[in-house]
């Protein structure tokens, strides 16, 4: 559906984008994540025809966005940070002047009661947008995006500033529009990508330092895997004995403490999964487990990481890094 090869932004001599390529598949929901300067928003405006790349092709289901604008930007549904409504029209309305501005054909009637419906606006479709609440606007936003029936919706930054209740309809609604469309989402909030995309692309620098499925990013940048583990039972025997599990690199205590359980960081070979050979071991010994989670593997942690590893910052900061996460 998205095909990105060797996109070069540059100005004078500093790069936005550094030879940047990806492929999304249809029905994909994408998030692409950087820091504030990466490179994200000008892949955006570069793939939605907001702006000229100095090399490279981007491409919507076949169609190159720069030698055929109209056609490629006919498939693209667009919801930038903040939404481009009229305040003083009504939903009705607006969708509408929308409808006419993207030179839809589909059946007016019927086209724009289904968007309606899908994203919920029934019972204010009559009312002025200004007077509509915060989520209430996004949803107005989405579905001007949705107008023209488009193969693929770019939504940047679509919760900022809602309640959380507001959040969880909208992560729902855009889990709904991928059956029928590819999502591209970009965002600060990591929590959105973990709740929403089944793939994540990270920029920095201009250039791709992670593009993985959500799932697997953990497995593709560590090295080995870090368990907390809280168990009841002698500290010196506990340390003995799972020092000895097959896979198990290291185990020390925290020093924290549950009750009458202590606690401890177990680091894993990579590509070993310890938990259930710890599990047993302590089965063996009558040693009751009170808590066992894996430590650094949610995508904040992964993030500042990746970040950290790609503009060279040494290893102990970035383990310092970590645990002050957690």
């Amino acid at each position: 559906m998205v095909k990105v090869e060797h996109l070069v932004k540059r100005y004078g001599q500093n790069y936005a984008l550094n030879d940047v390529s990806f492929e999304i598949g249809e029905g994909e929901i994408v998030g692409l994540l950087g820091p504030n300067g990466a490179g994200k928003s000008t892949t955006m405006n570069i793939l939605t025809g907001y702006l000229s790349a100095t090399s490279g092709n981007a491409s919507i289901d076949g169609i190159d966005i720069v030698e055929y604008p109209i056609e490629a930007k006919s498939m693209i549904g667009f919801l930038p940070e903040q939404p481009p409504l009229y305040q003083d029209m009504t939903v009705d309305e607006y969708l509408n002047f929308v409808y006419e501005l993207k030179g839809c054909t589909l059946d007016r009637a019927a086209h724009l009661a289904e968007i309606i419906s899908v994203v919920r606006l029934s019972d204010v479709r009559t009312r002025l947008i200004k007077n509509l609440s915060k989520g209430y606007k996004q949803r107005v936003g989405i579905a001007q995006a949705l107008v023209g029936d488009p193969k693929l919706i770019v939504f940047d930054e679509p919760t900022v500033g809602l309640d959380p209740k507001q959040i969880l309809e909208i992560r729902n609604l855009i889990r709904t529009l991928s059956k029928n469309h590819t999502v591209i989402l970009s965002t600060h909030i990591l929590a959105e990508v973990q709740a929403v995309c089944e793939r994540v692309i990270i920029i920095n620098q201009g250039k791709i330092i992670a593009d993985e499925k959500t799932a697997d990013l953990t497995r593709a940048i560590e090295d080995s895997y870090h368990y907390e583990i809280r168990i009841s039972g002698p500290q010196k025997d506990v340390i003995s004995g799972i020092e000895k599990v097959r896979g198990v690199k290291t185990v020390s205590a925290t020093g924290a403490k549950d009750g009458d359980a202590y606690c401890y960081v177990i680091e894993s070979e990579k590509g070993i999964d310890v938990r259930k050979p710890v599990f047993n071991l302590c089965a063996e010994r009558s040693w009751p487990i009170v808590g066992l989670a894996p430590v650094g593997t949610d995508l904040e942690s992964i993030f500042i990481r990746l970040v950290d590893r790609d503009n060279g910052v040494p290893e102990t900061k970035r383990d310092s890094r970590r645990r002050k996460a957690h």
